[in-house]
């Protein structure tokens, strides 16, 4: 059995989005990648017009089994948060009309998943993206590279990689899931 889990990383110039096969001993295969983009010329109901039917397409085409989205972050500038939360309603309401579950993962989780370290940079995730997926060239732009570190993120983050929910779950990690699922375990200690 295979999981399919569809990673947006939302904005309204660049929305990235990525779909991702995980098969039950954890192997990813990416099954496609791309960027959404509008103009800023364009009014705010247009760009989310835009961003709402390419989403539609996606799911569509690829019928995930989870869509993953990376969660508004608050240390952003109050329009980066706003035009990130519009695009991310959007998605979220696409997927909740054709009854596929959401989950939100903030930056740093995904940082943590992919790479073993929740404060990396965009390049280091790019990197071990694209060692994880196989790909012979890194994904462009970041956008792109961030919807498929996402997927990863929610697909590793179930567990056994087949579940739509849950924490670090048992058996064998690999090394940033680990990483990932230690950090997780003592960010809830600190509560």
């Amino acid at each position: 059995m295979t999981l399919r889990v569809l990673g947006v990383d939302p904005g309204l110039t660049r929305c990235g989005i990525g779909v991702v096969d995980i098969e039950r001993n954890r192997r990813a295969t990416m099954v496609a990648v791309g960027v959404v983009g509008t103009s800023a010329d364009l009014t705010l109901d247009k760009r989310l017009l835009v961003i709402a039917q390419a989403i539609d397409e996606w799911l569509d085409l690829h019928k995930p089994d989870v869509v993953a989205v990376e969660r508004v972050f608050s240390q952003m500038n109050v329009s980066t948060v706003m035009g990130v939360a519009q695009a991310s309603g959007v998605v979220i309401v696409a997927a909740a009309r054709r009854g596929i579950p959401v989950a939100l993962h903030t930056p740093s989780e995904v940082k943590a998943a992919v790479t073993g370290s929740g404060t990396a940079n965009k390049d280091a995730v790019t990197k071990l993206v694209t060692k994880i997926l196989r790909l012979d060239a890194p994904p462009k732009p970041a956008d792109a590279a961030d919807a498929l570190a996402l997927a990863l993120t929610h697909a590793w983050r179930a567990g056994s990689g087949m579940g739509t929910a849950g924490g670090a779950g048992s058996g064998s990690l690999t090394p940033a899931q680990k990483a990932w699922a230690d950090a997780e375990a003592k960010a809830r200690r600190k509560r």
